[in-house]
């Protein structure tokens, strides 16, 4: 196998894992929790989005949230920016890169965004553009690019056309969505074979989520089609309110728990990682998915 000497991980619990979560965490619990992943070596954490609490009420507090935590050197902290309105307040809320976001197929795209994917593009732009004048980064999300829970199968020349189309407004890195967790190895091969022959595989990032246990046997083979960014979340939090069937995320302590046995480097620190899980499991009230969490419990491993 191909497998890289070391990845680059994003966390995306703040918001992905939190974004289905009404009322479970005050703003304090969501600031003290990102506190806490900004000591584990992570070297990037998405902490919320500035899409219109009308939409995602559980994230209502993200200038507070953005304002109130600890920044450590070295470490992006990201937010979701749905239009040019979203960035000013990510902006004011001192946020290093905007993230975008859109959907592969026309339905998930309307019920999620409320716009078609023609309609969706400018609006996009715009934030690309305004994010880089304030000399942020920008990256995209692409959602359901292996399968939607309304069109099922999605046409694989138009995510090469809506990916060209992001890539040509300068984004920094497009992360492919599996959305549902409907994607097997065989099919994240034959979409990242397209995608590579068109982009640098340093611009590409995956974001599985393991609703059928698949994450990290797709992940794999991400590795060993040259991918090195991967997203994921602590303790497997997370859903798409907008895709029935969407379960947790791939857990980020999960991920690690398996590069460090394949000797892949992570520079995240596995322990103060399942530490900031089990915290926020407790604050939740329930078992979260990840498995490397739960054997570090009934192993009496944890920190």
């Amino acid at each position: 196998m191909n497998i890289p000497n070391n990845i680059r991980i994003k966390e995306v619990g703040p918001r992905d894992g939190l974004q289905n979560e009404n009322g479970v965490l005050s703003t304090g619990d969501k600031i003290a929790w990102i506190d806490m992943l900004s000591l584990t070596g992570l070297p990037y954490i998405e902490i919320t989005s500035f899409v219109h609490p009308k939409w995602i009420p559980p994230l209502a507090d993200a200038l507070e949230v953005a304002k109130g935590i600890k920044r450590k050197p070295g470490v992006t902290y990201a937010a979701l920016v749905p239009n040019a309105k979203g960035l000013e307040r990510a902006l004011e809320g001192d946020i290093d890169e905007a993230a975008v976001f859109m959907s592969a197929s026309e339905t998930h795209n309307l019920k999620n965004i409320n716009k078609t994917i023609d309609e969706t593009l400018p609006v996009l732009k715009e934030v690309i553009t305004e994010a880089i004048k304030a000399k942020r980064t920008a990256r995209a999300y692409l959602s359901v690019v292996f399968g939607c829970p309304y069109e099922k199968a999605v046409p694989l020349d138009r995510i090469i056309r809506i990916s060209e189309t992001l890539f040509d407004m300068d984004i920094c890195e497009l992360s492919l969505g599996d959305t549902i967790g409907a994607a097997n190895p065989v099919q994240v091969e034959i979409v990242l074979e397209a995608l590579l022959k068109r982009f640098p595989k340093e611009k590409i990032a995956v974001h599985f989520h393991d609703t059928r246990g698949m994450a990290l046997a797709n992940m794999l083979t991400a590795m060993n089609m040259g991918i090195t960014a991967f997203d994921g979340a602590c303790g497997g939090l997370g859903g798409c309110p907008y895709a029935p069937g969407s379960s947790g995320n791939a857990a980020t302590d999960d991920l690690i728990y398996m590069c460090a046995q394949m000797g892949i480097e992570t520079g995240v620190d596995l322990g103060k990682l399942l530490k900031a899980a089990r915290w926020v499991e407790e604050k939740m009230g329930r078992q979260l998915p990840s498995r490397n969490l739960q054997a570090a419990k009934s192993l009496g491993k944890l920190p």
